[in-house]
């Protein structure tokens, strides 16, 4: 309650209605009040090691959100190879064998086509199946996806791949089905989407 102290001051210049005293407090009280109850704080979501964000509205869950895509990739967990479902791995594989040195965003690219390629109806229907088309990889020797070896450059592949499977950031080359080095000229005659590090992609 506000008191206002200009009005204690002149209280014995102010005439009172003949209305009892005790009245007048229980009109001015008479107030009902309203208790709002706090909703409930969100429930904090980890995104890296040391550092705690929001979840974001319904809208968005899918995704978390990431200032760069450096950051998306450093936010995934490396299961191991025995852990990880084998889409995922041969996700990752492809990334390794096709873009392991290239830079974040070209080997985001390449995993993007393999996917895109397993959902377009015109290839395998599995990322472990488009990967083992003939003559599509020229990593895969008779129908055999090769292993790759546990360093950093197998993480992070396994990392990317996690990030385009849920569209935590979007690809340079989106809708790509095909790409080549830029040292290679096919002579395609398809549209070109995008040029990344090394790599040209095309529709």
């Amino acid at each position: 309650m506000t008191f206002c102290v200009g009005a204690f001051a002149n209280a014995s210049t102010l005439e009172l209605s003949s209305a009892p005293q005790d009245a007048q407090v229980h009109d001015i009280n008479a107030q009902e009040h309203h208790v709002v109850p706090m909703p409930p704080a969100p429930e904090p979501t980890l995104a890296r090691a040391g550092e705690i964000v929001q979840p974001l509205p319904e809208a968005d869950s899918a995704a978390l959100q990431f200032a760069s895509l450096s950051d998306a990739v450093a936010a995934q967990g490396h299961p191991d190879n025995e852990d990880a479902d084998s889409e995922l791995h041969c996700l990752a594989v492809g990334v390794y064998y096709e873009a392991k040195s290239e830079p974040l965003a070209g080997q985001l690219a390449v995993a993007e086509v393999i996917l895109n390629r397993s959902n377009s109806g015109r290839f395998a229907s599995s990322t472990c199946g488009v990967l083992t088309q003939p003559g599509q990889f020229s990593f895969v020797r008779g129908g055999k996806i090769p292993t790759p070896p546990a360093n950093a450059q197998w993480r992070k592949a396994m990392a990317v791949a996690q990030v385009a499977r849920k569209d935590l950031w979007e690809s340079p080359a989106e809708n790509a089905l095909y790409f080549h080095a830029r040292y290679v000229s096919p002579g395609w005659k398809r549209p070109r989407v995008a040029t990344v590090g090394n790599h040209v992609f095309y529709r």
